[in-house]
């Protein structure tokens, strides 16, 4: 090695980079620079050019989308924890999974790893379902769902969404809801006040056997549904009877006052006014029925217990009476009126007995009460409804605000319907479409999931960020990944 190239070698980085910039200002010749610095004129022009490269880099427009946020450590533990996020937050197949590890990761993996990684963490899901206590429960909402004609049973929390229950059943009788639900008090300590679901009657049979001094409350989600079919039938024929009234007319139009057909033509025109007028009349009376039924019978903010049993009977009597002009309509919907009466009017007896209580607890009369719930009716956009909420403010002083408060919260603890099951059910069919058969080890693991997941949304503010279980128990939980044994990978600060 020459003295030139031993004199570079042990150049500093700062001092090679003020080299650099002597060379790229030309106030001297690269061979005077050499000779002072004793280096070679190679090694200042290979100085030059680092810092050139590094000007040109530095102003060069840069694409930011291909700029590396950070790094990220693919082993196989990681590979695991993306299948199974894939499959429960993405709702992926078995090949969509292969599919994605194929194209994004250029890794391969057969159907049967996959179902072998999500049947090893459906045990540890299982366990961790088992344990968790189920005695803080008030009020349990039950439905059935079927996957390829097999019954899978369903039970949650109404106010955390709780998932407690999720089996698959042989057949939805009384035996096997029975057997669910006592296997759930007797291990986990469920025992609500009262349940809530529709008229099935292996669900109700099953419940009574294992709980009979705890109520089930009807479902008015189910028979809602039911009477707005009817409605939404009875609409069409009237406007099926609108549309042949209207050929006939143009029919009649069409042909000549002599013709042999008019007068066949007219006998028909009054027959299908006549039938038209029925089937709007019955329509508009039905309309009127359901209203009531919609707004005062089974609405929170309706009258009392004893008068929503009289006008119930009275829209009842009133349906049979037009029985005969739609029957295959009608009947099936108030014969499943009349059968579900107190089930359906339970929710207005517990209303009822909150009620009577907040008027004692604010020395207040009843009536004031329900005057006051009475507002939950009335649009807030509406000039009579400030008109109501001045007086009652003007007559009972801020003590008002507190009753709006405490009426407000006994409508919200008073739930109706089994609809937050039926969501559940609905988020349930995403998964199942994906199966043609469902394993017990699956919906264990999914019932994990759906239990452990944060809301990212709600339109409860207080659930966003928590998952049912946090709700259920007030208590904060790892990440349901971490409670399978995985470490989730985190961002270092500097790639952050």
């Amino acid at each position: 090695m020459n003295q030139a190239a031993s004199v570079a070698a042990s150049l500093a980085p700062e001092h090679r980079k003020k080299l650099a910039i002597k060379v790229l200002a030309k106030n001297e010749s690269i061979t005077n620079l050499a000779l002072k610095e004793q280096v070679s004129r190679k090694f200042l022009y290979q100085q030059k050019q680092k810092v050139t490269e590094a000007l040109d880099y530095a102003f060069t427009p840069i694409n930011k989308n291909e700029d590396v946020l950070f790094y990220l450590p693919i082993t196989k533990t990681w590979l695991h924890q993306l299948i199974l996020a894939l499959i429960l937050i993405c709702h992926s197949s078995y090949r969509g999974v292969q599919e994605l590890l194929r194209d994004l990761f250029d890794y391969q993996i057969s159907l049967g790893s996959i179902h072998n990684l999500v049947y090893s963490n459906a045990e540890i899901a299982k366990n961790i379902n088992e344990k968790q206590d189920l005695s803080s429960i008030k009020i349990g909402l039950h439905d059935e769902i079927f996957q390829g004609g097999q019954p899978v049973l369903t039970g949650i929390d109404n106010f955390s969404t709780y998932c407690y229950l999720l089996t698959i059943a042989e057949h939805r009788d009384e035996d096997n809801w029975g057997y669910c639900l006592l296997n759930l008090t007797e291990k986990q300590g469920l025992k609500p006040e009262r349940t809530i679901a529709d008229a099935a009657k292996g669900l109700r049979a099953g419940q009574s056997a294992v709980w009979p001094d705890i109520p089930c409350n009807g479902d008015i989600f189910h028979i809602k549904r039911q009477y707005q079919k009817m409605l939404l039938s009875v609409e069409k024929l009237g406007i099926k009877a609108i549309r042949f009234r209207e050929k006939i007319e143009e029919k009649i139009t069409k042909i000549n006052r002599k013709h042999h057909d008019f007068k066949e033509l007219c006998e028909k025109l009054i027959s299908a006014l006549k039938k038209e007028e029925v089937a709007l009349q019955l329509y508009d009376e039905l309309q009127i029925l359901i209203d009531w039924l919609s707004n005062d019978v089974l609405a929170l903010g309706g009258v009392d217990y004893n008068q929503r049993l009289e006008l119930y009977d009275f829209i009842v009597e009133e349906l049979k009476l037009r029985e005969q002009l739609c029957a295959h309509r009608i009947r099936p919907v108030r014969t499943a009126l009349e059968n579900q009466r107190e089930d359906l009017l339970a929710f207005a007896q517990i209303l009822d007995q909150k009620l009577a209580e907040i008027a004692r607890n604010f020395e207040v009369t009843l009536d004031v009460v329900r005057e006051i719930l009475s507002l939950k009716k009335i649009s807030r956009s509406s000039l009579s409804y400030w008109e109501l909420y001045n007086q009652f403010y003007q007559k009972l002083g801020s003590k008002f605000y507190f009753l709006v408060e405490a009426i407000t919260q006994a409508m919200k603890d008073t739930p109706r319907a089994s609809s937050m099951v039926e969501n559940l059910n609905s988020r349930l069919r995403n998964y199942f479409f994906l199966r043609k058969e469902l394993g017990q080890e699956y919906l264990d693991l999914l019932r994990f999931f759906l239990n452990h997941r944060t809301f990212m949304r709600s339109e409860h503010p207080e659930r966003v960020s928590k998952s049912p279980t946090e709700l259920l128990t007030g208590k904060k939980h790892p990440h349901w990944l971490e409670l399978l044994g995985f470490e989730r990978f985190k961002k270092s600060e500097i790639a952050a």
